[in-house]
């Protein structure tokens, strides 16, 4: 939902969409970019270039969902995006399912933890944290954000949302959707998020592009992480 690390992975193709119209899989186009002293995410991360992509993405498909769900059509806050990460599905999933295990591959998460026991499934929670700099309008400080799995298909996709608060600043909810599918060369990995809320709606740009970088950073840490594992640990021939 929110992060604040690099977006300069190969093999992604952001692609924000407005619900005022209809998702166009061909168009491949980089979100407007907002103010970089006012975004939701570090600067650093909002004036860094999204880079062509240079892995082929297959189209993921007219709809995005997991088990019949999926974002906030009616949001006017939205990003998509999509990367192949060379590693074995087992592999990413179990690193974005293993939520208390976030803040050691992912910055910008400080902490995660678990609301309750055993494997994530559908109903299950977590709370996680990240910081968020000072805008014009709200103050430096630190997302707390409860998150609630709406559902999950093992080794499939998994959606979840949840309210993100800090001193000065709300996210009513944030909805977001990740599926999993195995492609020639690796494993084509399509995320989608929205954000809704009286506050981050007074500025659609701003919020969008705070949105995508974060999603841009989540996908760069994933891809390297997971590459970096299978790299240490090769299947055998």
């Amino acid at each position: 939902m929110f992060s604040t690390g690099p977006s300069n992975a190969p093999g992604q193709h952001p692609r924000p969409r407005h619900p005022l119209h209809p998702r166009t899989r061909t168009l491949r186009r980089r979100p407007r970019a907002g103010k970089a002293a006012v975004a939701l995410a570090v600067a650093a991360v909002l004036t860094s270039t999204i880079p062509t992509a240079q892995a082929a993405v297959a189209p993921h498909g007219d709809t995005s969902q997991c088990g019949g769900r999926g974002v906030d059509p009616t949001a006017l806050i939205r990003y998509e995006s999509d990367i192949v990460i060379k590693a074995p599905l087992s592999t990413v999933w179990k690193l974005q399912t293993d939520v208390e295990r976030w803040p050691s591959w992912q910055p910008p998460v400080t902490t995660a933890e678990r609301l309750d026991p055993g494997r994530l499934k559908a109903g299950s929670q977590f709370r996680w944290t990240t910081p968020a700099p000072a805008t014009p309008t709200t103050p430096a400080t630190t997302l707390a954000i409860t998150s609630t799995v709406q559902e999950l298909q093992r080794h499939n996709c998994i959606l979840w949302s949840g309210p993100a608060t800090g001193e000065g600043l709300r996210i009513d909810e944030g909805i977001h959707l990740w599926t999993f599918r195995k492609v020639e060369g690796g494993l084509h990995v399509h995320t989608e998020e929205t954000w809704t809320g009286t506050q981050v709606e007074a500025d659609v740009p701003t919020a969008t592009a705070a949105l995508g970088a974060g999603l841009e950073a989540w996908l760069h840490d994933l891809k390297t992480t997971a590459e970096a594992l299978t790299s240490d640990h090769p299947r055998p021939h």
